[in-house]
């Protein structure tokens, strides 16, 4: 018979996929609007599809050779191969689908726009929402599923739940890579777009006559939509993995404990069906308050379900509820907290943004300064909310606690991913406006959605790093506790210069990965600067508007570069614990390893949770001082104030959307690699 909190996971995930199907149906019937808006549209579709087919043949390749590994692997088997192919699977259909129905939806976005704010915006959320509920609902159907396979192998009370780390790492393979290559595609383009058309040209970013604008375009769908489903579904994959994990070590003969955290998923997914239905425009016409209500809601209602059928869900164990309750409320709070702060800092309406707004007048350094320091500044609050979150839920439950507070804050995927793929379908919804040259009512519509969608997906950034950081400490107590389970004697101590050793190695590597991720777009980039640079030198009469530019030569171009590119940073976090673990005997023993990945993993949580905020923060206010200026203050476009801030935006790009949040499946990668190669150490 199966457990109560599985039922309820499934459910939810049956539910949510239903939600998902249902808008895209509704989306799919919305007008495409009239045929000027056509061209644009298809370029990007195109484009986008392009960009995916090729990346995800070049993971195939790397997918099949990790697959036959761990099949042939002993201690693993066709189980944790079948994981593995299940959670890439899941994952590359969530992006997948979810960006399909994103580039469909831009122009009936533009289209709408005609009718108003409201109208626009209901297109855009539909949309949104379609990324959003696939990526939670997989994700739930997939770990529920295989949870359901291996009980059919057992006594669901004492199941060998290893094989579901293949299922995490398989989601964490599509990743990494969507998080890689898409960022380095979408930031290229957009310093190319920016450098050669705003500044050396002086035409509009999404200007027909700059040939790096599609490429623009279509990055920020691979970016921002497909790259970030791969992020977040991972989260909430590995998360729900290692909470079950521990439940197995912590509480060995409580089934009830082991599925809590799949009736957790499957109840918020619920609720944030109920949060979605409450994004509309509100009387003030603030559409960033619309996401707000939607958030509060879907939380407020999740809270309330989850403390009245926790009772219930837990009735026949000896865990104390209202100790697990809590756990998860302090998860949620958690989120609330990180959505507020990065309001805050990057709203155009909140002092941080107008504050580089203002520096930008002096010039382009002072732009630069205040941009970097705002990103500093602003690791100091997430961090203290995080710090608080995990004190607060082992406090009340220990180590399980900590594992359900951040089962909670994943289960909020669904209405933050939403938030998130809204951003990309406004951006090109602007895009397609301009370069269809419709009326300037239309395109002020789509500038007012687009800059929360600036907002949103900044949120997005900072949930994902805030719930990347917790799931990697709980994959660290999953490490823990598999090494224990394997019989190995060992201790994580600060006087153990083995620990100390790897602190110093796993701080430094988010750094390193962070600077390959930037190197990569700085090529890229500089490749399509010079692309473009030879399409304007030989063909004149693409600036007179007698010649369009060759947009597909763009786009592909810079897929093969961001491909090639995307390949080493994504290796690191692969290659640095299998290089320790497989050169242990070099150390003296394998306690001596094991000590220093475990400091390892410690050290880039750390390290990486930092780093990430600061550039994730730091991009988006750059980012919206940028447009803070073009709505006509600190002297408008075309001041030196302009230039100076599309500088600092252009220096935010990539640490906003590609080695920032890229930082987030790095360090859970390194986690779960560690947690593969236990049986090796053992």
């Amino acid at each position: 018979m199966m457990d109560r909190g599985l039922i309820i996971g499934v459910l939810g995930a049956f539910a949510g996929l239903a939600y998902a199907l249902f808008n895209v149906v509704w989306v799919l019937r919305q007008e495409r609007g009239a045929d000027a808006l056509q061209p644009a549209y298809r370029a990007i579709r195109e484009g986008a599809a392009a960009f995916l087919k090729t990346q995800y043949l070049a993971i195939l390749g790397v997918g099949l050779i990790l697959a036959l590994i761990l099949w042939l692997s002993p201690g693993y088997g066709w189980l944790t191969a079948a994981g593995f192919v299940l959670g890439g699977l899941c994952s590359a259909a969530a992006g997948a689908a979810g960006m399909s129905v994103s580039v469909r939806a831009n122009v009936r976005t533009t289209a709408a726009a005609g009718a108003g704010l409201a109208a626009a915006l209901r297109v855009a959320v539909r949309a949104g929402s379609v990324t959003g509920f696939l990526v939670g609902a997989l994700a739930l159907a997939s770990v529920s599923g295989f949870y359901l396979l291996l009980s059919l192998h057992g006594d669901s009370a004492q199941l060998d739940l290893r094989p579901l780390i293949g299922l995490g790492f398989g989601a964490s393979l599509i990743s990494i890579f969507a998080r890689l290559g898409g960022g380095i595609f979408t930031k290229a383009a957009d310093v190319g777009a920016d450098l050669v058309g705003k500044i050396e040209q002086g035409i509009p970013e999404d200007d027909p006559r700059n040939p790096a604008t599609i490429a623009d375009n279509v990055g920020d769908n691979v970016g921002d939509c497909a790259g970030m489903a791969a992020d977040l579904f991972e989260s909430y994959v590995v998360t729900l993995i290692s909470s079950m994990l521990v439940a197995t070590w912590v509480l060995p003969d409580n089934a009830a404990a082991h599925t809590l955290p799949l009736a957790i998923g499957g109840v918020t997914l619920l609720a944030a069906i109920i949060g979605t239905q409450a994004i509309r425009l509100p009387s003030s016409q603030h559409v960033l308050g619309a996401f707000v209500r939607g958030v509060l809601i879907t939380g407020i209602v999740a809270a309330a379900i989850i403390i009245t059928s926790g009772h219930w869900l837990l009735a026949d164990t000896l865990v104390n509820p209202n100790a697990l309750l809590g756990a998860a409320l302090a998860g949620i709070i958690v989120v609330v907290g990180l959505a507020g702060v990065t309001v805050y800092y990057t709203g155009v309406s909140f002092a941080p943004v107008r504050h580089v707004a203002s520096a930008s007048s002096a010039g382009h350094a002072t732009n630069v300064i205040a941009g970097l320091a705002l990103g500093m500044k602003s690791t100091a609050v997430p961090v203290l909310f995080v710090a608080a979150g995990v004190a607060t839920a082992y406090g009340l439950a220990g180590l399980y606690g900590l594992a359900i507070a951040t089962v909670t804050m994943l289960a909020l995927t669904p209405i933050v991913v939403t938030a998130d793929a809204f951003g990309p379908v406004t951006d090109n919804a602007g895009g397609i406006a301009e370069m269809a040259g419709i009326s300037a009512s239309v395109r002020e519509v789509t500038d007012k959605l687009d800059a929360a969608g600036n907002t949103t997906k900044a949120v997005t950034k900072a949930f994902a790093i805030g719930s990347a950081g917790l799931a990697a400490l709980v994959l660290f107590a999953a490490y823990d506790v598999e090494l224990r389970r394997a019989g190995a004697e060992f201790e994580f101590t600060l006087d153990s210069p083995y620990v100390l050793a790897g602190l110093f190695i796993g701080g430094v590597l988010p750094f390193l990965f962070g600077g390959y991720a930037l190197e990569a777009v700085g090529k890229a980039a500089a490749q399509i600067v010079s692309y473009t640079r030879e399409q304007f030198r030989c063909f004149p009469e693409i600036l007179s508007g007698e010649r369009l530019p060759d947009y597909s030569a763009t786009v592909s171009s810079l897929t093969r570069t961001s491909i090639r590119e995307m390949l080493l940073p994504g290796l690191i976090p692969i290659a640095a614990p299998l290089a320790i673990g497989l050169l242990w005997p070099l150390f003296g023993s394998a306690d001596t390893a094991i000590q220093i990945i475990g400091g390892m993993l410690i050290g880039a949580i750390i390290t990486g949770l930092l780093l990430a905020i600061s550039m994730c923060t730091g991009g988006a206010a750059w980012d919206n001082a940028k447009k803070y200026i073009e709505a006509g203050h600190a002297g408008g476009k075309g001041s030196d104030a302009h230039h100076a801030a599309i500088t600092g935006d252009t220096i935010g790009d990539p640490y906003k959307d590609t080695a920032g949040p890229a930082i987030n499946p790095m360090i859970k990668i390194l986690n779960l690699v560690s947690l593969l190669i236990v049986p090796f150490l053992v």
